[in-house]
């Protein structure tokens, strides 16, 4: 450590020393809570450590209120984003969230399911994860493809029959009904 920065250290030690109580007292009276203040007090010494050109502060107490203020802001900042997650967390249907360990299962699948797909064509892939994963029927995915019924079966054939070489049945075929009445 550089002379410079000794000497920076004691001279915001100095002033830690002389304005901490004071800047304390003044952020516990507008913020009504001696936690923040405390934290808010402490964080402001610390920036001012931070500092990257060490010298004499011609108004000390100006400097502290400044920076603390903005510490202050960035706190309002924080719990008005806070209130807001809280706010949407009762809009969310917690029923309709997965367990972790679901959730895993489900990456685990999505992954193997992805490895056994390698090397068909893209519109193959596409097609599976159309019918699988997303739901669509037979003629929403030849729509949205633009092919026709039958590639859409032949294509979902091929698929069926690459992940069932390794014995996996990857998700339900929920577009059978639409496919068979069509």
């Amino acid at each position: 450590m550089s002379g410079a920065d000794l000497s920076h250290r004691d001279y915001v030690s100095q002033l830690f020393s002389a304005h901490y109580v004071w800047l304390h007292t003044r952020l516990r009276r507008n913020l009504h809570s001696d936690s923040y203040a405390e934290d808010i007090a402490a964080d402001t010494f610390v920036q001012l450590l931070n500092v990257p050109t060490p010298g004499g502060i011609r108004e000390p107490r100006a400097l502290l209120t400044t920076i603390a203020q903005r510490l202050v802001y960035q706190l309002w900042r924080r719990r008005s984003v806070e209130r807001a997650y809280l706010m949407t967390l009762p809009l969310h249907d917690t029923q309709d969230v997965p367990c972790p360990e679901s959730m895993a299962q489900l990456h685990q699948t999505l992954r193997t399911v992805q490895r056994q797909l390698e090397g068909l064509p893209d519109k193959v892939k596409s097609t599976f994860v159309l019918s699988r994963v997303n739901g669509m029927t037979y003629p929403e995915i030849a729509a949205q493809l633009g092919i026709s019924q039958r590639s859409v079966s032949d294509y979902m054939n091929l698929a069926l029959r690459r992940c069932s070489k390794t014995g996996i049945a990857p998700f339900q075929d929920r577009s059978s009904k639409t496919r068979e009445s069509v």
